[in-house]
């Protein structure tokens, strides 16, 4: 299958900053009274927007969160994100790979165009990935959601005008996989540590361990 147009997920596929932003996640809950390890944030809310975390947190809390919140966690992440992430080992072969093939590609991401600003940057990718990265803050901006629902996937196949059943997506997140078969996709697992189980059962077509194995299917 020769797709038209190629999404992939940020973090944890081109960009290797789950930890780090797991980490800030459970110092900054920790703080708050819900005490966690990053292992337990990553756990929780791998994949999430803050958007969709703050109520989830409130419930466990049981109060209500100061209107900055948000922006105050949001800065944390930009500040260790801005700092400490890097590749994806393969990530830059894979998308100079792609390019050479000439299909678009494009990246899709619950990320806040802040946090993606500062990842590529820190990364030297910046070159590649200006003009093709889509946030969860610009969808809802203009009255969408973020993943799980298809709405940043959609508006990534829109801005290339390419029907959605024509784009191959690479998420490593079942909830980004949610959304990408919600979106009428054809939706690969990446789960480079493990057996993607999670990724199967939201519906991934397969899973894969190799950046690389994306041209065995594109072949």
């Amino acid at each position: 299958m020769r797709p038209e147009l190629i999404i992939f997920d940020c973090d944890g596929v081109i960009i290797d900053s789950e930890g780090v932003a797991s980490q800030v996640c459970a110092e900054d809950l920790s703080g708050l009274g819900w005490q966690m390890t990053a292992r337990q944030a990553q756990d929780y809310f791998l994949g999430m927007s803050i958007t969709d975390m703050q109520p989830m947190i409130e419930i466990r809390l049981g109060r209500t969160l100061p209107a900055s919140w948000r922006p105050n966690l949001a800065a944390k992440l930009v500040e260790a994100l801005g700092t400490q992430s890097k590749l994806i080992p393969g990530a830059r072969e894979m998308l100079e790979r792609v390019n050479g093939l000439g299909i678009p590609w494009c990246i899709a991401s619950n990320s806040s165009d802040e946090e993606l600003a500062v990842k590529f940057s820190r990364t030297g990718i910046t070159g590649l990935t200006d003009g093709r990265a889509y946030s969860a803050a610009s969808v809802i901006a203009k009255g969408g959601r973020a993943k799980p629902a298809p709405d940043l996937f959609l508006a990534a196949a829109a801005g290339a005008q390419t029907p959605p059943q024509n784009c191959l997506v690479l998420e490593d997140s079942a909830l980004g996989v949610t959304g990408a078969v919600a979106a009428g996709m054809t939706c690969y697992g990446f789960a480079p540590h493990g057996d993607g189980a999670s990724l199967l059962a939201a519906g991934a077509r397969g899973v894969w361990q190799n950046l690389q194995d994306l041209f065995g299917v594109i072949a």
